[in-house]
């Protein structure tokens, strides 16, 4: 089991919620932990088959298919289930959120109708698209997501931006769909660790943000609070938000 974005974990987790943390081996730590050099090297250098990409997307219907053996079980309300993940765990949000995956004829859905809605932390392009437009991508999207970037949030592995983050959200046609863009705000930023990158010194403010924000999208939406929904998709973000970043609403 691992840490990764334990300070998110720990703050929603504090009020109420219980969380799950996947470990998908193959495609986790042990990518670059121990080998030489930077990590983000060796993952840039480390090839990911195919088999494993879908292996880590099967590891999440199965691990929701042993929820109810659990000791805490009769804890849980299952009927209000969400996900999120960090960069590949947010592409994998992405796609038990319903995003299509393949091409022409053999694309394909893995669609989870057990989440009621997911957070994005560093969503995640589609690559090539090979003559398909992107909504024959996203437009398979179903729940309500909130997506959360940075302007400085360029991704270690595959040579894009920020910007290219935000085509998942524009092209999404998933009812209420959210989105965070923070000021200065890096990869890393959501994992709770900073790795080998250079400190950030808006790391505080940045952190207790997306922890505010996570907590009222999972209150709206797993809890159904309406005041908590309401500050989401008006005015009360943005305003609360200051300089600090931009926020967006779509219904």
């Amino acid at each position: 089991m691992e840490d990764r974005a334990g300070f998110i974990s720990r703050f929603v987790a504090s009020h109420g919620y219980i969380i799950i943390h996947i470990q998908h081996t193959g495609t986790d730590s042990t990518l670059w932990e121990g080998k030489a050099g930077h990590p983000w090297d060796v993952i840039r250098a480390t090839h990911i088959p195919r088999s494993a990409t879908l292996q880590r997307f099967k590891d999440v219907p199965f691990a929701l298919s042993k929820l109810p053996s659990l000791d805490i079980a009769e804890a849980m309300d299952l009927t209000r289930i969400g996900m999120s993940g960090h960069s590949f765990g947010a592409m994998t949000t992405q796609v038990m959120a319903g995003q299509r995956r393949g091409y022409g004829r053999r694309q394909y859905s893995l669609y989870e109708p057990q989440f009621k809605a997911g957070i994005v932390y560093s969503p995640v392009p589609f690559g090539k698209k090979k003559n398909h437009a992107p909504e024959d991508f996203y437009g398979g999207i179903k729940i309500p997501l909130l997506m959360m970037t940075g302007t400085d949030d360029a991704s270690p592995v595959e040579n894009f931006g920020y910007q290219d983050r935000l085509e998942v959200f524009n092209h999404s046609s998933g009812h209420d769909q959210h989105l965070l863009i923070l000021n200065d705000g890096d990869h890393m930023v959501y994992s709770g660790s900073r790795g080998k990158l250079e400190a950030n010194p808006k790391r505080a403010s940045h952190e207790n943000i997306i922890k505010i924000l996570s907590l009222a999208f999972w209150d709206a939406y797993l809890k159904s609070d309406k005041d908590a929904k309401t500050w989401l998709s008006h005015e009360g973000v943005k305003n609360w938000l200051g300089s600090e970043g931009v926020y967006q609403f779509k219904k």
